[in-house]
């Protein structure tokens, strides 16, 4: 027999998923995270999950995993010290940066500017210069070349970036100072923006190929102690990575190119998400991924994620492929304060974590969290995670007294309703980023709500957005490593051009698409993957001719052969620049960066299928239970999820256990059970309609 591990490790818990790809079972694990190390939680998990179905550790022939490693260097600021050369003239390419500052009017007053990656003490500028369009005009010096790099030896760095002007359209100098490199930095690793990120614009270019080099040592290391790890345990199994885009890549590909992973773990949930939908029958969606640090959205139409050409993790945004997603600091560890100058409520972005984590865990947390607010109003029953963690409920209302004493109130049940109410408006916020302020009416999707804690809110945020039927997937709180058990393996070449449309032709736009094809195949290729078996996207990054910015469109190849590709082209542009900005402009179209994505063959896993069992849900009641809801105790009752059948429908108030998540069915709403195994829940007047 032969077993699939999907492994996501986030700020509080790490998830294990075991699917049998003979069968299609699954085995869940949920255990705590270890900040200091994530292979011993990894690891932990998989020993666990592995003892529960009753295999041995080598029966796992891969391991597909969402990691943090590189997102945390970049959050914690302990990445490596870096090197970077520029062409001379170029050096304070990171100082001077865009001319963005965040926030409202004269919001540059307060705002601290980020220390680059880089310190300009660690940059040196080398004798070269190459033009727009690859023509050399000033020939590499490589004795100045060694005189800059010895310079960055004695100041101690731990790792190096390039990046040359206009060195995406002639890569050659880049190339040979990272030969040179290897003879006087030996051992120092090397990032080439040519290699990361072949594109127009200097500084974008500058600070992805230094933000690779920073987390590059963390990863590799991190990579490297995971695989020696499983094989001490006596696993032999391929590893493999998720990249922000929600493709796959192997371990090696990952430890080389980390700045790709900067939303590994968030992109593992949406394709779960996806998974879970088309399941349910639903092709358009919003995401709700709430855990115990952050919660995680995105927009999906045509069960296709939307794709951005930028991350951001912190104050950082860096020019990668990955999926459109925006986090806000509201998780189940959460903590609520009231600032003394203000005395208002606020909830987050500062979080308890693993550890010490919630006030109800009893492992040392003391302050009050979004988790003990749930506690308190006992929507969280006393064992988490299977039994793994269990709650002190005393604890928590000890937590969320200290808040309902800092506003004011006599009691700590509206204190904790008050927790409530916040975190689900700053989450409510981040969906309206990508729904409303893209042009989507949340109305028209349904929401996807999964993590640990994101079925505990996502009756609420249903009533807050207006999106039914809100959709429970089946093991909610390892769905992120159920998607990234079930993606593919995936690798992206792209070329910029920067040509307008009377200077292409339909036979060289197809010329260029097939080259990137055959260079993103590779990779894949190498990994054992059958040609067949792989499939290709294709997309452009346009704009108007004199425009600051790009948008990046969808193309179909078949029509560049068949001479009407760069009308379609221009055709789909307008719509998507008239959908977002709605207006036109008469300025000529410009063709700016050529993309091609290769794709391989999504593993096939059997979905679940319930039993049916008509419209009663008896037979999976626990036991009979009091909520607070509005500012009142209300009967309710307690379900074991597992027992539920299909059609059962699950009236509010309800509490809906099992091992790795716990769903509140409010008042005025009900579940049903799909076929399939997930929850929809709507109003009660709508529980009964199926929206196709």
């Amino acid at each position: 027999m032969a077993f699939r591990l999907g492994v996501d490790v986030g700020g509080t818990f790490t998830d294990i998923l075991l699917i049998n790809e003979e069968t299609g079972e699954t085995h869940r694990f949920k255990t705590s995270s270890t900040p200091e190390d994530q292979s011993i939680g990894v690891l932990h998990g998989i020993e666990q999950v592995c003892a529960a179905a009753n295999i041995p550790l080598s029966y796992v022939r891969e391991v597909l995993h969402g990691t943090t490693v590189a997102t945390n260097a970049i959050l914690e600021k302990k990445g490596a010290r870096v090197g970077l050369v520029t062409t001379k003239g170029f050096r304070q390419v990171l100082q001077i940066a865009r001319s963005f500052v965040p926030g409202g009017l004269a919001g540059w007053i307060i705002w601290p500017k980020p220390e680059p990656l880089a310190d300009l003490e660690d940059t040196v500028e080398v004798i070269e210069r190459v033009s727009t369009n690859g023509e050399v005009l000033t020939p590499l010096n490589e004795e100045d070349v060694r005189t800059q790099l010895r310079k960055l030896k004695k100041k101690g760095i731990e790792a190096l970036s390039i990046s040359l002007i206009n060195s995406y359209a002639y890569g050659d100098h880049e190339a040979r100072i990272a030969q040179i490199a290897a003879e006087e930095l030996p051992g120092i690793p090397v990032s080439r923006s040519s290699v990361v990120l072949p594109e127009l614009r200097e500084y974008e270019r500058t600070i992805t190929t230094v933000a690779n080099a920073y987390v590059q040592g963390q990863v590799s290391r991190y990579v490297g102690n995971l695989e020696n790890k499983l094989g001490e345990a006596g696993i032999d199994a391929q590893l493999s990575i998720l990249r922000s885009d929600g493709g796959l890549v192997s371990g090696k590909v990952a430890a080389n190119n980390p700045v790709s992973l900067l939303l590994s773990g968030p992109a593992g949930g949406v394709t779960g998400a996806v998974w879970a939908a088309e399941q349910a029958g639903f092709s358009d969606l919003l995401t709700f991924d709430m855990g115990g640090t952050s919660t995680d959205v995105a927009l999906v139409q045509n069960l296709t994620p939307r794709i951005g050409r930028e991350t951001t993790v912190g104050d950082l945004t860096v020019r990668a492929t990955s999926v459109d997603v925006r986090t806000v600091g509201a998780g189940g560890g959460s903590i609520a304060h009231v600032p003394p100058l203000t005395q208002a409520l606020r909830v987050g972005p500062q979080s308890a974590g693993a550890s010490p984590g919630p006030a109800s865990y009893d492992r040392g947390g003391m302050e009050p969290t979004v988790t003990d607010a749930n506690v308190v109003l006992g929507y969280l029953l006393p064992q988490l995670a299977g039994g793994e963690i269990g709650l002190d409920v005393e604890a928590a209302g000890t937590a969320v007294k200290t808040i309902a004493e800092a506003i004011g109130l006599d009691g700590i049940e509206g204190a904790a309703e008050g927790i409530l109410h916040i975190v689900n408006e700053n989450i409510y916020g981040a969906l309206k980023l990508v729904s409303t302020q893209q042009g989507f009416d949340p109305r028209d999707f349904a929401l996807v709500a999964f993590g640990g804690a994101g079925p505990l809110h996502a009756n609420a945020l249903g009533k807050l957005t207006g999106a039914w039927p809100v959709i429970i997937p089946p093991s909610p709180g390892v769905l992120c490593a159920y998607g990234d058990a079930t993606t593919s393996l995936r690798d992206e070449s792209a070329r910029t051009l920067v040509q307008r449309f009377s200077e292409l032709s339909d036979q060289l736009v197809y010329d260029i698409l097939k080259e990137l094809e055959r260079t993103a195949r590779e990779s894949l290729l190498a990994a054992g993957l059958d040609e067949n078996d792989l499939t290709v996207s294709y997309s452009a990054d346009m704009r108007y001719h004199g425009q600051g910015f790009e948008i990046p469109i969808t193309m179909d190849i078949s029509t560049f052969l068949s001479g009407d590709g760069l009308n379609h082209l221009r055709t789909q542009f307008d719509t998507e620049h008239e959908r977002l900005f709605a207006f036109l402009l008469d300025n000529e179209h410009e063709f700016v960066t050529a993309r091609a994505t290769v794709s391989g063959p999504r593993p096939e896993v059997a979905s679940v299928t319930l039993e049916a069992g008509g419209t009663d849900p008896s037979p999976a009641k626990l036991s009979k239970h009091t909520l607070f809801v509005d500012g009142n105790y209300v009967p309710a009752v307690i379900y074991d999820r597992g027992l539920l059948k299909a059609g059962n429908v699950v009236n509010g108030p309800a509490v809906i256990t099992e091992m790795d998540s716990t769903t509140l069915v409010l008042p005025g709403h009900a579940a049903t059970v799909h076929p399939h195994g997930s929850l929809l829940i709507r109003p009660t007047e709508d529980s009964e309609t199926t929206k196709d």
